[in-house]
């Protein structure tokens, strides 16, 4: 199995963006194991709406990056704490959500730690009961991965505030993500570690009883490739946030000058219809809004930028365009009560 060294990126866009590269452009009769750490980013899952998983508000003031990966599964938060792996194989049916094959080899170095690990579940590896690691898998039936995550340091505060969801008046059938009860390898280790020395140490181990130990030269089409990747795919908002599931808002206000009831249809990222109802008064019919937004990406900024030369006194009489665009796109606990 020949070692990929992502020397030390941290940039979770690249980093994804060469494990996909890896995955599909790498020697097919050769196994490769990949080792990459995170600044802070939230990990999205590939059937899961975004917003649905995070506190855009929080991530957004905290510049934590947003990312989907290409396997499925659950949300995750990386921080620089955090040891992400990769196995990239030949694809064949007995490996396919064969979890264990893969985090048998890793429980087995946490265990030399003097750690005792176990698979619990079908991908987690859990510690006392609590979860230090979630595992993935994606095949493009030729080829997969295995990838997973280890806990050693991460700030597991950032974990809840990041992955606190806001926005939860959404209706959508994408996949949601289940918390569970997480905890830090480092809680139980004898001696605290670095992430760089924990990094050296389960290489060591997972190479321990390999001879033939390579690192893989990147060629300059290599590097060429991987950065086409991440600009065109894993930097792209529509990928990020865009590839969402359909899903629908409904939110009602009460504001000074009447009660406003709001809906969104939101389709591949993008605002589909958009309606309002109420018992406000104004001059101009409310349905002309919905000309400066039906096909924008259902984007904060955007909506702003596209409202802003508009004077929605004519719509709704004295409000506050602040607060209106707060109800369009922000954090429901933001003085919107549940609609009925």
């Amino acid at each position: 199995m020949v070692f990929i060294d992502n020397e030390g990126i941290t940039d979770p866009h690249l980093n994804l963006a060469l494990e996909e590269y890896a995955l599909r452009h790498f020697d097919t009769e050769t196994d490769y194991l990949l080792f990459y750490i995170n600044e802070p980013s939230i990990i999205i899952g590939r059937n899961q709406n975004t917003l649905e998983e995070i506190n855009q508000e929080y991530i957004t003031e905290k510049g934590i990056h947003v990312v989907r990966r290409i396997s499925g599964g659950g949300a995750v938060y990386h921080d620089l704490g955090n040891l992400n792996f990769s196995f990239i194989t030949n694809h064949d049916n007995a490996s396919m959500h064969n979890f264990k094959k893969f985090t048998a080899p890793v429980i087995e170095v946490l265990k030399n730690f003097g750690v005792e690990a176990e698979l619990i579940g079908r991908n987690d590896i859990l510690i006392d009961g609590k979860k230090v690691s979630g595992t993935a898998q994606f095949t493009t039936g030729k080829r997969m991965f295995s990838h997973g995550t280890l806990l050693l340091s991460t700030d597991l505060n950032e974990v809840a505030n990041a992955l606190q969801v806001k926005m939860s008046k959404i209706s959508s059938k994408g996949h949601k993500s289940v918390r569970s009860r997480v905890a830090n390898i480092s809680d139980f280790l004898e001696e605290p570690l670095t992430i760089e020395a924990f990094r050296s140490l389960i290489l060591e181990g997972l190479y321990a009883n390999d001879k033939n130990f390579k690192t893989y030269e990147f060629t300059e089409a290599d590097r060429e490739g991987i950065a086409k990747l991440k600009a065109e795919k894993y930097d792209d908002w529509n990928w990020n946030y865009g590839r969402s599931p359909k899903f629908n808002i409904q939110r009602t206000k009460r504001f000074p000058i009447g009660e406003i009831d709001l809906r969104l249809f939101i389709e591949k990222g993008h605002i589909a219809e958009f309606t309002v109802f109420g018992d406000f008064f104004g001059k101009n019919a409310v349905e002309e809004l919905s000309e400066f937004l039906i096909g924008l990406p259902y984007e904060e900024t955007t909506i702003k930028n596209a409202l802003k030369d508009i004077d929605l006194t004519e719509y709704f009489g004295a409000i506050d365009k602040n607060e209106f665009i707060t109800m369009i796109y922000g954090n429901d606990d933001i003085e919107t009560s549940p609609s009925n």
